[in-house]
């Protein structure tokens, strides 16, 4: 099988093994599902959404395990792939399986993560999963979500992050500074987001080391 995984992050995409087929998609819905649609038509038989994510679940806390069951995608649910499922959470014990929300636009407030939970129960967000489900659907193919929790439900992210990610994935500390020039006031927020969004990365790189034979990482 020929595994191919689209991130959001390339800090996301450095946790994975060498060799692996991975695609950033900067957090940019429409370039996930192109990056999708590149990898199965160069032969990806399976595909898998993997990084972090935001929390709408109140009960999930920065570094928790979300296995997504499926991924709500617009007005539909995508059931992911129950063998690699069960195989994870066998992998995982520790982790949730739960509803992830493929988001069209950032969940920035507390009440925006309120209203997609009340919506289907989704219990993490992310940009990338909708458009992974999606591809995958159409083309027959099975696909898996692995997401670390980042910001938790109760924790809302200031406009000054959300300049911190170019289109291919790169860090954008320039833009974050010249935000906080602007918005010193997002401050506070903003070492919480590192802080939510490091404890996140460290159990990523820690649970990719176990689901990767799990789920047979091999070069596309």
């Amino acid at each position: 099988m020929s595994i191919a995984v689209i991130v959001g992050m390339k800090s996301e995409a450095a946790k994975l093994p060498a060799g692996v087929a991975v695609a950033c998609a900067g957090g940019i819905p429409a370039r996930a599902e192109a990056l999708a649609r590149q990898f199965v038509a160069g032969g990806a038989t399976a595909l898998v959404s993997l990084g972090i994510a935001g929390g709408l679940d109140p009960a999930l806390s920065p570094g928790d395990v979300v296995i997504g069951g499926g991924v709500e995608d617009g007005d539909e649910v995508i059931a992911a792939d129950g063998i690699w499922r069960n195989r994870l959470l066998a992998a995982l014990p520790c982790s949730r399986l739960g509803l992830v929300h493929g988001a069209a636009k950032v969940a920035a407030t507390p009440e925006a993560k309120r209203a997609l939970f009340a919506r289907r129960g989704a219990v993490v967000v992310d940009m990338e999963s909708g458009a992974v489900a999606r591809v995958a659907a159409g083309a027959g193919l099975p696909f898996a979500v692995i997401r670390v929790v980042a910001d938790p439900a109760g924790r809302g992210l200031p406009r000054s992050a959300m300049a911190g990610l170019d289109a291919q994935g790169n860090a954008r500390p320039l833009a974050v500074i010249a935000g906080l020039l602007r918005r010193p006031g997002d401050l506070p927020g903003l070492i919480r987001v590192g802080l939510d969004s490091g404890a996140a990365l460290s159990a990523l790189g820690e649970l990719v080391k176990i689901v990767g034979p799990a789920l047979g990482f091999q070069p596309l």
